[in-house]
């Protein structure tokens, strides 16, 4: 079943919208109408380009080996992926490039999401110079999405260019060797396709891995076909060709199951590629990458954070599509790890948080996924409840497969009130979260209707099998587990705030899809009825029987305020109890990892608090971050630097709870910040500009006419104008912000009285410089 949200468009589609983003709302500087060029409401590009202005600026640079996958460069189209460092032991002699891709995994269920249905390590290519390796000179093109530069060895040298195209997910390095480096060689080595997690657990009995790779020529393609005991394939093909003094390797990865097909399919993929040059295969490849990063901008005065977010939106495009699977923790470039699969309990939403604000639903798996696997979703939920529940476990496969239920070999939903399983039972509601987002920033009433409602009325059929009042008339959970902390609790917090959530979203929803559910009344019964959130002296407890009391990376018991925005501070006393709950469990040094830190930035940008999120975002960055803005905990986990920069978002745009706040948590100093075609809930696209410290312009675009309610931050009386100059009504509704009406593609541009700011969009100067991301020479 395909995602019922907005199509993925063709590269035509992406260039066309990249062209109107970049040209038809960056107008051109002819007057509008009547207006003159002060009085245009059109945003307008300075004399460069700004999108190449900030991505050149955030290219990663190498003049010194990458000796680990956290240090070296890394290319990817959401399914191939390639991580680029030093041969370990042997970094003199060798350059590994790592060939991994998101669909390969084994298919034996027996054994659980852990073991049998995990992610397999594929192998590598090794460049092997003649000489020993003394230098290079590499940089990462965030704008065309390539690796190129310099290998110096004692014996000359070998330029390089190496891509993972886009559409026909082929990893391409072309090199040009010196005379003492034409005997240069490439070498591939199969790995031993077991779970990585063998390398970190227990193997469960019984499990063992599957049989060696075979390689063998195919009429000039060699390729490396790995069996699976379940049946099925995974096979590497690749072959280089020689033109002049260059010699390009092109490798494809294909797998199959239960056919055998990946064989045909990837001979047939290398065959079909490798009589282009690498000039001609690039053409294509870059012009769909520098249409991707024309869908927003960004500029903020930190050096090293602007970077840092550009890396992000190209590590996502290279990490993530909507026909492919669900990000894995370590994305697709799979490594040692005990994390071979997708987890469900914060990673997998974390990972996609900022494809909303950043305009990048073309990148939205969890939709697609949840939707096309939703009858995997009721087979993993315990058997008496299947007829009439969903919900996902800790770890799934891509299609939403579990497997077996034990704590060596994944992880069930599980029952409340019952141990073993664990009962985590929340996740799903959790995930479909990120599908509400997408629905509220697109306002595509076919995700709502066809994904969200359906399934989160499900999700929450489950809960309400198990909800019941207690002597105090309240509604009551029985003992379930909050992520990550240990323990089972009553009115565990965690699925407390999901729960009521859902509820309110089950009747918004229903009220917008005009359905008479007959399970409204239950909804709004838990609604009045569901006892308080557990707290006590030090804020938020994880459940009613087990206060907050040692460190803890997971805000699981946090959820009301961070990202479900259920608790916001609206009181004095609401306020206070977050800012104790975020002390507190802040405070506990010791278990705190990268997305700890991700996490009370946002909260503090919801607080309006942007030192604080400022100093959160420092810690992550000072403590976790590594060379090239990778992230791990035992192995690769790709959430925490993806969930960084939607905390740069909470800090630039907020939008819960129908209003869009502008610059709302930003540090003095970033006195001067552009935002342009930031999406908004209400599919609205934010453009806005602070310049010393104030709000000199805000402009919103709505793509749906839903309602308008902006808090613009600009101070005292303010025009708004429309695409043409005209004055626009609107009504104050308090506490700085107003209504205005826009209908389907209709613009306001909201100043200071008067004012007649510059609109053009151009990046803002650092306030001081900052070494890039990568290895530079120290």
């Amino acid at each position: 079943m395909s995602s019922p949200s907005a199509p993925d468009p063709s590269r035509r589609t992406v260039l066309a919208t990249g062209s109107a983003l970049g040209g038809a709302l960056l107008a051109s500087g002819l007057p509008l109408t009547q207006a003159t060029a002060a009085d245009r409401t059109e945003a307008t590009p300075p004399a460069g380009d700004p999108w190449r202005t900030v991505l050149d600026d955030a290219n990663l640079v190498w003049q010194r080996m990458p000796t680990a996958w956290h240090e070296g460069p890394f290319l990817g189209n959401g399914f191939l992926g390639s991580g680029i460092y030093a041969e370990p032991g042997a970094a003199s002699t060798a350059v590994r490039f790592n060939i991994q891709h998101s669909e390969v995994q084994d298919h034996r269920p027996e054994f659980g999401s852990l073991f049998g249905l995990a992610r397999l390590p594929i192998g590598y290519f090794t460049l092997e110079p003649v000489g020993a390796i003394a230098g290079l000179d590499w940089r990462l093109s965030l704008r065309d999405a390539e690796l190129t530069g310099t290998l110096t060895t004692d014996k000359g040298t070998l330029a390089l260019r190496a891509l993972i195209h886009n559409d026909r997910s082929v990893l391409a390095v072309e090199v040009t060797a010196s005379e003492g480096e034409r005997g240069f060689r490439w070498v591939f080595h199969p790995a031993d396709a077991i779970s990585p997690r063998a390398a970190f657990k227990p193997l469960p009995d019984g499990y063992q891995g599957n049989p060696p790779a075979q390689v063998a020529d195919h009429d000039g393609i060699t390729a490396a076909v790995q069996p699976l005991m379940a049946g099925g394939q995974h096979v590497t093909a690749w072959q280089e060709r020689t033109r002049g003094r260059t010699r390009t390797l092109y490798a494809h990865v294909a797998h199959s199951y239960p056919q055998t097909t990946a064989l045909g399919r990837a001979l047939t993929a290398v065959r079909r590629t490798a009589p282009l040059p690498y000039p001609v295969l690039a053409v294509d490849h870059r012009a769909w990458w520098q249409a991707y990063y024309r869908k927003s901008f960004l500029s903020l005065p930190d050096a090293r954070i602007q970077r840092f977010y550009w890396i992000q939106l190209y590590k996502t495009a290279s990490a993530a599509r909507r026909d492919a699977p669900v990000m894995a923790t370590s994305g697709p470039w799979l490594e040692p790890t005990p994390w071979p699969n997708t987890w469900w309990n914060l990673n997998a939403q974390l990972e996609y948080w900022l494809i909303h604000g950043s305009n990048h639903l073309e990148l939205d798996a969890i939709t697609r996924a949840l939707s096309e696997f939703r009858d995997n979703l009721a087979q993993e939920t315990p058997t008496p409840y299947r007829a009439d529940s969903l919900g996902i476990p800790r770890t799934t496969d891509p299609h939403l497969v579990n497997g077996a239920a034990s704590t060596l070999m994944g992880y069930g939903v599980g029952v409340p009130g019952q141990d073993p399983p664990t009962p985590e039972v929340g996740n799903l509601t959790w995930a479909l979260h990120n599908v509400w987002l997408s629905y509220r920033h697109t306002m595509d009433r076919s995700i709502l209707r066809d994904v969200l409602f359906p399934l989160l009325r499900k999700a929450i059929n489950y809960y309400l099998h198990f909800l019941e009042p207690g002597p105090d008339g309240k509604l009551h959970l029985p003992a379930t587990f909050s992520p990550e902390y240990g323990g089972d609790s009553r009115d565990c917090s965690y699925d407390l705030m999901l729960l009521t959530w859902g509820c309110r979203t089950l009747l918004e929803s229903a009220e917008l899809l005009g359905v008479d559910d007959p399970l409204a009344p239950r909804w709004r019964e838990v609604l009045a009825k569901r006892v308080p959130y557990p707290t006590d002296a030090n804020g938020f407890m994880i459940g009613a029987d087990i206060p907050f009391a040692k460190s803890h990376r997971h805000y699981s018991h946090l959820l009301a305020v961070y990202p479900l925005y259920e608790v916001t501070g609206r009181t004095p006393d609401e306020r206070a109890l977050i800012e104790r709950s975020l002390a507190h469990w802040v405070g506990f040094e010791g278990a705190l990892q990268g997305y700890t830190f991700t996490g009370a930035a946002s909260m503090s940008a919801l607080l309006g608090k942007g030192e604080d999120a400022l100093g959160y975002l420092g810690e992550l960055m000072t403590r976790f971050i590594k060379p090239n803005t990778m992230y791990q905990e035992s192995g690769p986990v790709i959430e925490t630097p993806l969930s960084a920069a939607q905390s740069l978002h909470d800090m630039v745009c907020q939008s819960w709870g129908g209003v869009i706040r502008v610059f709302p948590a930003l540090p003095a100093a970033w006195a001067d910040l552009v935002v342009h075609d930031f999406r908004t809930q209400g599919a609205f696209l934010l453009g806005a500009r602070r310049e010393n410290g104030a709000t000199r312009w805000v402009r919103l675009v709505s793509e749906a006419g839903a309602p308008c309610v902006v808090r613009h931050g600009i101070a005292g009386p303010v025009d708004v104008r429309d695409g043409r100059g005209r004055p626009l009504p609107h009504a104050d509704v308090g506490d700085g912000a107003f209504q205005v009406a826009l209908r389907k593609g209709e613009s306001a541009l909201i100043t200071a009285k008067g004012d007649r700011p510059d609109l053009t969009v151009a990046p803002v100067r650092p306030n001081e410089d900052a070494p890039r991301w990568g290895l530079p020479r120290i």
